[in-house]
């Protein structure tokens, strides 16, 4: 199969196009910034209705909805018999003890791999769903040597789990151009068609993470209300994906070095993974000039929990004893299904008395106003990737106090300071220093402003991945990872190409 590098299959879960944010605003920037590759965009999402909310370019040829939570695919009254009921049974069942008993030494992408083929055929999900099935479950999960049988899973449990597993393993069905590139945005599901296509017909596969797919996973199950064993069922299996996936990739491309340590414990090989940073538009994220007349603390992303904005309500309060006219200015949207979040933060708000100075903006389009709308722009987050608000705020030229999560440190260097996770105490001590030293704040936000342009701007991190495409076409092209500096950091704002990806931002 003749490849170029030139037509990319690029999978996505739960973002782009359906969704606004930074992995989103990364994805758009990636297509828009290569007009001569031909993009094929495959989006997971829940019931297949969602809106596209982004404007597709012209080289975005394709974009496919992969249901997860739809109608049921292919046939559903068409069993299984004889041979073929019994070679499905052998593969399920080995497919379980692989990451429900790891003793048993089975080799889950094998197994993945003949499931696979059930789903091509549209098999899958019915078998998946029969008696046989179940039972094999229920004998595996009951096995006396294995914990979860303390846990006694029900037969509810079973069908609970047996659910959730059908619907994840939709996408093994979706076959991707064989004359592409796969890039998967993200570990976990998304890596699904592109782990088939890679074996069953030899497509290359590029996985990029920007957050830690398994970490969230194991922090989503933490508020979840199924039983034990249905919580240690899936999150067997999305760590037996997860290793599977960094093991079977050609390449990984992580943005920060933080992601690719988790990656190499993972089962990552050291030598397929490299480092590509996002970057940032510099004209887009001007220098936001002036602080306001009030000191004012900026934030800026989507109101979600791993967002942890209880611990920035409970800093600025502290900071509020301390300095009673400071604000803080929360800018982004309230997801869908996230109002008892929002609402929860209001009643915080009111318990710690600074309702008065807090604001919930919402979205805003320029993106660039909400980090000018502060003297410190924060992030509180639990998980992140190299987060599009550090940098574009560093672009603006304000200094940051953010949370020591995925590639923050990385991305704020010496510019600005960072603070521990949950620890509302040192958040506002470090706040606290900023706001009481005029001269050190407004340096720090200079040099931020410099470190983008030098490291981390958008044409640097579009042309690294051109080349990615090529060299997993079987061009001669490599990329190897570098930190470059530029003599003139100046002279990136004055290039012409961005004009032709230009985009306000995250549109948070």
């Amino acid at each position: 199969m003749m490849r170029t590098g030139r037509h990319v299959t690029m999978l996505t879960e739960g973002t782009y196009p359906h969704v606004h944010g930074g992995v989103s605003t990364w994805c758009d920037q990636l297509v828009k910034g290569m007009p001569e590759v031909d993009f094929h965009i495959l989006s997971l999402t829940g019931s297949g209705r969602e809106p596209v909310t982004w404007e597709l370019p012209s080289n975005a040829y394709r974009h496919t909805s992969v249901p997860t939570w739809g109608p049921r695919p292919g046939r559903r009254n068409h069993g299984l018999y004889g041979a073929a009921r019994r070679r499905f049974v052998d593969s399920y069942e080995r497919f379980l003890l692989s990451f429900l008993d790891p003793e048993a030494h089975c080799d889950f992408g094998e197994s993945l791999y003949d499931l696979a083929q059930l789903a091509r055929q549209g098999r899958l999900s019915a078998a998946l769903r029969t008696e046989t099935a179940l039972r094999s479950l229920m004998w595996i999960w009951t096995m006396p040597h294995l914990a979860t049988a303390a846990a006694r899973p029900t037969v509810h449990d079973a069908l609970t789990a047996t659910d959730l597993l059908e619907h994840a393993l939709r996408p093994l069905g979706v076959r991707i151009p064989e004359d592409c590139v796969a890039h998967a945005v993200s570990s976990g599901l998304a890596t699904l068609p592109a782990l088939a296509a890679k074996k069953l017909d030899g497509v290359p596969f590029l996985l990029t993470e920007h957050g830690i797919y398994l970490r969230e996973r194991y922090l989503g199950y933490r508020r979840d209300g199924q039983r034990w064993p249905v919580k240690a069922f899936m999150l067997g299996f999305y760590r037996e994906l997860n290793s599977h996936g960094y093991k079977a990739a050609d390449l990984i491309t992580p943005c920060n070095q933080y992601n690719r340590r988790w990656e190499e414990r993972g089962g990552a090989d050291a030598d397929k993974i490299r480092t590509v940073y996002n970057g940032v538009d510099p004209a887009a994220f001007p220098h936001a000039g002036p602080e306001p007349e009030i000191p004012t603390l900026s934030w800026c992303g989507r109101v979600d929990p791993i967002k942890d904005l209880e611990t920035l309500l409970r800093a600025y309060a502290s900071v509020r004893a301390e300095m009673p006219e400071t604000r803080l200015r929360l800018f982004g949207p309230v997801p869908a299904g996230g109002e008892a979040y929002r609402t929860k933060l209001e009643k915080l708000a009111a318990e710690l008395g600074v309702t008065d100075g807090v604001t919930f903006e919402g979205r805003i389009s320029e993106v660039w106003r909400a980090y000018a709308a502060g003297h410190i722009v924060m992030l509180s987050s639990i998980s992140e990737g190299f987060p599009f608000s550090i940098i574009e705020a560093m672009s603006c030229g304000r200094t940051t106090v953010s949370t020591d999560v995925g590639g923050v440190s990385e991305a704020v260097g010496d510019t600005g300071l960072v603070v521990p996770p949950r620890e509302p105490e040192k958040m506002a001590a470090a706040v606290l220093t900023l706001l009481r030293d005029d001269e050190r704040r407004l340096k720090l936000g200079e040099l931020s402003r410099q470190r983008v342009i030098e490291r981390f701007t958008l044409r640097r991190s579009v042309d690294n991945f051109r080349t990615i495409y090529q060299e997993l076409a079987g061009r001669p092209e490599v990329y190897e990872p570098t930190v470059e500096t530029v003599a003139d950091w100046t002279a990136e704002l004055r290039d012409p190409w961005y004009k032709a990806v230009a985009t306000d931002g995250t549109d948070w």
